[in-house]
């Protein structure tokens, strides 16, 4: 850190180098616009930084060494060196039988993980032949009716050699079992998988609105989760929630207020797991975050230090956990898909690539790069095969995996990473005060009150004028625009998928054990109303072939559905 006198000299000589140089630069070549500019989430930003903008910043305190509290550089001493982060490609169309053999393909070209896209009323906890689920399934993801369909998905694919993130929220813990049940089947224990399940209903609530229940009884579902896999070790390499804040940021939200709610539902549910009883360090090891990485490159990789910052001084010296596992935020990223366009898809290449490379530069343990042509369809197999290897060159040909941090020290990133911590507190601080202290009571406050929406809402209409306004450019949108509309190759979902997989639901009512699959239908909803985990009871209705209707019917019938109120 500088002494005073030698900030005062810096001081001194940019005055000097302002009179002079930069003034005669000016004269000579006006600037594009004024003095600051600023970020895809409307954030001033200076011309220039010097040590003078991080003269609060102490190196040991708030950047330290990767591998080590509070893990602004990396959760992992050697980062990269050691370990490549795992490539996922989130996919999934049609009946089982076409994603399998799409994963099959991924994994022959070098994807080192598996990422479930279910379609619609699997979302919803619908079955296929459900009337509401006409014309969706198969549609954007795999529809998922029984064990049957998961036995399929994963046929030929070694449970205990690959991880699978589940993108799934209120029938998580039915698809979860579902997952549990063909491991078995393949004579791979519950105690040998490892994979995420996305499961953080808070965020639905706030952004993508695929929630069927109450908020209460919701985050009581995923205590059972916690609870289950990691307090009772019987799933302990299992992510427990993927609290997410992708979704908020796709909804229109700024980086601060991704990173700040995203958090906050993170508190959230470390304070039910606490509520319950369960050990801190037992479940906090299994938590896992998942953000998204929008266009300003420079905000985004502060965004994710800042993010490990905060985490780590929440866990430590709020919560008081006492393993260092439990401080660390480990995080997947996937691409921003709003940032795709339809017009000139193939420029989403390049989008992707500088997305992909934040990401990296920012320390993340896994990442899903987008393909050029999701604007316009689910992801073809050429497409997805440029997107896995965007992230292959990055990994093994850039460079930038040799260095840990390699941006860290930055004057322009340590300063923006520490006003990215300082504003997001800011939010804490409210959401907390609608809690009367609780971040859990608040942050289920704030969604009945409608303020997390009305932030994002608001934030979306910010972003849209500036785009309008040609403020912000979007190449081939509102600047450097061409007449013909390029269609690259569409993936097509036809009505037959509907037909089949329907089919398929039908054969499997018909031939499973009526007795087994009733007895474990009102066993289930026998322990959900006397309050007991429901995770075992679930696992015994999936291996009854109970579909996920089914399932999802006891909850509905014990906890209602939910309906967000009309705020005015």
């Amino acid at each position: 850190m500088l002494n005073e006198s030698d900030l005062k000299e810096i001081e001194r000589k940019m005055r000097a180098w302002e009179e002079t140089c930069l003034k005669e630069a000016l004269k000579a070549r006006p600037e594009r616009k004024k003095k600051f500019t600023s970020t895809t989430s409307s954030r001033e930003v200076k011309r220039l930084y010097t040590p003078l903008d991080v003269v609060d910043i102490d190196y040991l305190r708030d950047i330290g060494f990767p591998g080590e509290y509070p893990f602004t550089r990396g959760i992992h001493a050697t980062m990269y060196r050691g370990r490549i982060f795992t490539m996922r490609q989130f996919a999934g169309f049609g009946t089982a039988e076409d994603t399998n053999k799409r994963y099959k393909y991924l994994l022959e070209n070098g994807q080192t993980g598996l990422s479930v896209a279910f379609d619609l009323p699997t979302l919803m906890g619908r079955d296929s032949d459900h009337p509401l689920s006409r014309g969706e399934v198969g549609k954007c993801g795999v529809a998922v009716d029984s064990l049957k369909d998961m036995e399929i998905i994963f046929d030929g694919i070694p449970l205990d050699k690959v991880t699978t993130s589940m993108t799934i929220n209120s029938p998580a813990n039915v698809l979860l079992a579902m997952y549990i049940a063909v491991a078995e089947k393949q004579g791979v224990s519950s105690t040998q998988i490892g994979g995420t399940v996305q499961n953080d209903i808070l965020k639905e609530y706030i952004a993508q609105k695929e929630y069927i229940f109450p908020p209460e009884p919701s985050v009581n579902l995923i205590v059972d989760t916690m609870e289950y896999c990691s307090v009772w070790g019987k799933v302990p390499k299992w992510n427990t929630i993927s609290i997410s804040g992708y979704h908020i940021r796709e909804a229109g939200a700024t980086a601060v207020q991704e990173l700040a709610f995203t958090l906050a539902d993170g508190m959230a549910y470390v304070e039910a797991g606490i509520r319950r009883g369960l050990p801190v360090d037992k479940f906090a090891p299994r938590l896992s975050f998942f953000f998204n990485c929008h266009n300003d490159f420079f905000e985004e990789i502060a965004k994710f230090r800042a993010a490990r910052r905060i985490w780590a001084r929440y866990m430590r010296e709020e919560v008081g956990a006492q393993n260092p596992r439990s401080w660390m935020l480990r995080f997947h990223v996937q691409n921003a898909g709003c940032s795709l366009t339809a017009q000139q898809p193939l420029v989403n290449v390049i989008r992707t690539t500088i997305q992909a490379l934040a990401a990296v530069l920012g320390g993340c343990q896994s990442l899903h790069t987008n393909s050029y042509d999701e604007a316009l369809c689910l992801p073809t197999e050429q497409a997805v095969t440029i997107a896995l290897r965007t992230q292959q060159v990055i990994a093994y040909e850039s460079g930038v995996t040799h260095v840990v941090d390699p941006l860290g020290g930055s004057y322009y990133v340590e300063a923006l990473t520490s006003q990215i911590e300082k504003e997001a507190r800011e939010y804490f601080e409210k959401i907390k005060e609608m809690g009367d202290g609780s971040m859990l009571d608040g942050v289920i406050e704030g969604i009945k009150r409608g303020y997390f929406q009305k932030e994002i809402a608001d934030s979306a209409y910010e972003y849209q004028k500036r785009v309008e306004s040609k403020d912000i450019i979007i190449v081939g949108v509102n600047e450097f625009v061409t007449e013909e509309l390029e269609v690259p190759e569409i993936l097509y979902i036809g009505p037959d998928v509907e037909e089949r997989q329907i089919a398929r639901l039908k054969k499997v009512r018909e031939e499973r054990d009526e007795r087994r699959w009733r007895e474990s239908l009102e066993n289930l909803k026998a322990a959900a109303d006397k309050g007991e985990n429901t995770l075992p009871y679930i696992l015994e209705a999936v291996k009854a072939y109970a579909t996920v209707g089914e399932i999802m019917d006891v909850f509905r019938e014990l906890y209602g559905e939910y309906t967000e109120p009309i705020i005015i």
